[in-house]
């Protein structure tokens, strides 16, 4: 019986310990999380873009009552998904999936110009030692502590790349959030576990460009950037759902 090399052995055995034998599933839904001061509306441009590539959307409303509340019904929507879904967040939506990313159903990230806090962090933490932006102090509080924008702030900052109308239109729809939200701090930060990808608008007021990308490059995220204001979602939506789909196939 001939002898076969011991280092060609373990070099085979070796092999085969590494290789998964398993193929993870395909992703097949993909689930919107939206930010302060809006709506699951969001998503209304890069929905149909989603869907014409065969994936299941959907989008959560949260109740911007809390953090807790908040990641409580994008863990509902994860949750009665059948297999594994990519998540995707906006703005202050990136804290929401940052925290219910950690579901064992969610295979990645997406991070739409929005925060990304490590564990023990809130979303006002990541400000500290920075000037508050201009928009913080026009900030409408009313009775039970929720927080909106100004009309001008919307056109100004928020939508800033939109036409009029449809900055009207999101300052009339928008969703009051509990300013208790931006204080409320994570407690795991699904971003150490799982793959991510971050899209930075260019020409966004409401969260610093140059913060964005360093919030990109400390979660080891796939960084994009894009020409647009803070939602890009509306103004972008080609490109947003280009960065989503790639994310999609890339999870797998």
């Amino acid at each position: 019986m001939s002898k076969i090399p011991i280092t060609v052995t373990l070099a085979a055995l070796s092999a085969t310990a590494s290789a998964d034998p398993t193929p993870k599933p395909a992703i097949k839904t993909i689930v919107l999380v939206h930010g302060a001061f809006a709506d699951g509306s969001s998503w209304d441009k890069v929905t149909p873009l989603l869907e014409a590539k065969g994936y299941r959307v959907i989008a959560v409303h949260e109740p911007l009552s809390s953090l807790a509340d908040d990641v409580a019904a994008t863990r509902r929507a994860i949750d009665a998904q059948p297999g594994p879904v990519l998540l995707v967040g906006h703005s202050y939506g990136g804290a929401v999936i940052t925290e219910a990313g950690n579901s064992d159903k969610v295979a990645g990230l997406v991070y739409i110009a929005a925060f990304a806090p490590d564990a023990g962090e809130s979303v006002n933490d990541l400000g500290k030692g920075h000037p508050a932006p201009p928009w913080v102090k026009k900030l409408i509080i009313a009775e039970g502590g929720y927080a909106s924008l100004p009309a001008d702030v919307v056109a100004n900052d928020f939508a800033n790349d939109l036409p009029a109308a449809d900055a009207r239109l999101l300052a009339t729809k928008q969703g009051p959030i509990a300013a208790r939200c931006f204080d409320d701090k994570i407690t795991t930060a699904a971003w150490h576990t799982r793959p991510v990808w971050y899209l930075r608008a260019e020409l966004d007021h409401m969260i610093d460009p140059a913060a964005q990308a360093g919030m990109a490059k400390r979660a080891n995220a796939k960084l994009t950037s894009v020409k647009a204001s803070h939602v890009p979602m509306l103004s972008k939506p080609s490109e947003v759902a280009a960065l989503i789909l790639s994310a999609a196939g890339g999870s797998r």
